[in-house]
């Protein structure tokens, strides 16, 4: 579903500000694949997010996402096939509209649109059997604006609109570090159920080791713009958070392996 094919990404390219945030990364993710990403901060995690998405320009290299190469498309382009979850719970809704306009537009994501705006009957009940999955109580809050929900309301509420079309490829960034812990663990609950039922082919950035070996079929770690161990199978089922740990400091990256362990 996804062939990234050594991409590199350079800011301030020819000047003495000049950054290699990717170097030569490849990755393929096959259609169904849930691949947890970790790494310190500026190991590039989020520059391969952006690169996939359409948001930055590589440099060099190739991207294909159901073999077709998008290398050169713009954002907006790859959006009937790219869904994205940020870490901002604001980021994802359209605060000033309520619950059933922000499923609305977020159903006509990639498509064509017209000058005609309205919800139908089949729609509205569609969203509510949407919204009952979640649990959450905004099943009968259809006509409730965005900006009166909590954080994790909004969150749920933005993971269920990015996947409402099933993209083709579903991008995590961060997407609970704003959460408090236990709002995180029912999205990320959330986000498990989603994909699963869906068979959704995704890549999710964490600072949390732990939920990084608990979700997904496969862990990747990035460090200076590169990926520098993959587990998957039974090898990530048996990972701990110690072996995680123990390879950052082989890195000699001591505030990195700090911070992750929280």
């Amino acid at each position: 579903m996804l062939d990234v094919r050594n991409i590199s990404v350079i800011f301030n390219q020819g000047t003495p500000n000049e950054k290699v945030a990717l170097d030569n990364v490849s990755l393929h993710l096959d259609e169904g694949d849930f691949v947890t990403v970790i790494g310190g901060n500026g190991a590039g995690k989020s520059t391969l997010l952006n690169s996939i998405a359409g948001t930055l320009n590589v440099a060099s290299g190739n991207i294909c996402i159901d073999g077709k190469d998008v290398t050169r498309l713009p954002d907006f382009k790859r959006a009937g096939e790219v869904a994205r979850v940020f870490q901002d719970p604001m980021k994802g809704t359209a605060s000033s509209m309520n619950i059933e306009e922000n499923l609305a537009l977020a159903m006509s994501r990639g498509k064509r649109r017209t000058l005609k705006w309205n919800v139908t009957n089949a729609e509205s009940h569609q969203f509510k059997q949407m919204l009952t999955q979640l649990n959450l109580g905004l099943e009968d809050r259809l006509d409730c604006k965005v900006s009166l929900l909590s954080g994790g309301q909004r969150q749920a509420l933005t993971l269920l609109m990015a996947t409402i079309n099933k993209p083709k490829l579903l991008l995590l960034d961060e997407h609970t570090a704003a959460l408090d812990p236990g709002t995180a663990s029912k999205v990320l609950a959330m986000t498990e159920s989603i994909t699963s039922e869906n068979n959704q082919t995704t890549l999710m950035i964490t600072h949390n080791m732990r939920d990084a070996l608990q979700y997904g079929n496969r862990l990747i770690m990035m460090h200076n713009g590169r990926i520098i161990f993959q587990a998957q199978g039974e090898e990530k089922k048996k990972l701990t958070v110690q072996d995680l740990l123990n390879k950052f400091a082989t890195l000699g990256e001591e505030n990195d392996r700090i911070m992750l362990a929280n």
